[in-house]
């Protein structure tokens, strides 16, 4: 094992922000107007249909055992993801999804002991949604008292529960604070000896199904005068191809241009490049998808980002498009000259 993969879990129980409009901001200016009566997943409109109400995930564990990393598995299988939502929250969360005509089919509520004085409602709710007859299911993320003692002293953060005492103070408080809901846990994953990639592929053998889990590409043209793109995973450069700068005709157009792409590939070495280059990614794409890398970023360069990156970042996108590939394009210098 590497010491990459050794890399401890804890620093990613840092609560991660979602920058998508967070439902449950909306549920506290939405109580029910019934004297009290609580919300149902139903609309009381005569004949119209009931609304799907959302599959449901709650997260929750022990501090460093990996609960955000698991959280993000599941945001990046497609899941709506919620950190530290508190419980009361969840049957509101579950209605505002059931509105959501479909939008929201699956969300994953993230809860643990920093929410401290509303984790005693969650028993409540579960009762609640129980009788809404909402399917749920409760992952919990469990790791011995000795890997978490590390995880936390390698960050140097202190346990959310140990006070003025010690981290082994904290995590005895949270287990038994938590224990009652291991037990009712319908999913146990000790992270004890597992790094970042074992627990995604863990919550990826439970949730991606039988599906391949996506993988998400952008493909991005660039000048090399403007300098490397910093995001990129992969770069290519095209300047052992003619520049179509040099033709007069061509050269006030963009490689989105027919008649730009046309003299791009027209070249020896364009096509066979494509072709190649494609193959090269099918390998790397499998390859991805067994780490649980979900996203990857292509960068294609020439001098100036406009004609030969362009035309080739469009054909690449459009070949990845074909293969199922999820695929956005972005030219980032096109037009700076």
């Amino acid at each position: 094992m590497s010491e990459q993969d050794k890399q401890p879990t804890a620093d990613r129980d840092q609560p991660h922000k979602d920058t998508r409009e967070d439902p449950a901001q909306q549920a506290t200016g939405q109580e029910d107007q019934n004297d009290g009566e609580q919300v149902t997943t139903g609309i009381d409109t005569a004949g119209a249909p009931e609304p799907a109400i959302p599959e449901l995930v709650i997260i929750s564990g022990m501090s460093g055992a990996g609960r955000s990393t698991a959280a993000k598995c599941l945001e990046d299988l497609g899941w709506f993801v919620v950190d530290n939502l508190p419980p009361a929250l969840i049957p509101t969360m579950v209605e505002l999804g059931a509105r959501s005509q479909g939008n929201v089919a699956r969300i994953a509520v993230v809860v643990d002991v920093r929410g401290r004085r509303f984790f005693d409602n969650l028993r409540e709710s579960l009762a609640d949604l129980a009788a809404k007859h909402v399917t749920r299911r409760i992952v919990f993320l469990e790791s011995s008292d000795d890997a978490l003692v590390r995880r936390f002293e390698s960050v140097r953060r202190p346990h959310p529960l140990q006070g003025d005492g010690r981290i082994v103070d904290g995590i005895a408080a949270e287990r038994e604070l938590l224990r009652e809901l291991r037990g009712d846990a319908d999913l146990v994953i000790d992270t004890s000896s597992l790094n970042v990639h074992e627990l995604r592929a863990k919550m990826d053998a439970q949730f991606a199904g039988e599906e391949e889990p996506e993988l998400r590409a952008t493909v991005m043209s660039f000048g090399f005068k403007y300098g490397l793109p910093v995001d990129a995973d992969l770069v290519a450069d095209m300047r052992f191809l003619p520049n179509p700068h040099w033709v007069p005709e061509l050269r006030p157009y963009t490689g989105t241009h027919e008649e730009v792409a046309a003299y791009v590939f027209n070249q020896p070495g364009a096509k066979e490049f494509l072709d190649r280059y494609a193959e090269l990614l099918r390998l790397i794409a499998a390859g991805y998808r067994r780490e649980g890398k979900r996203y990857v970023t292509i960068a294609i360069g020439c001098t100036g980002g406009k004609h030969r990156s362009v035309a080739m970042s469009e054909k690449l996108a459009a070949r990845l498009a074909a293969e199922g590939v999820e695929t956005v394009v972005v030219h980032r210098d096109m037009g700076r000259e």
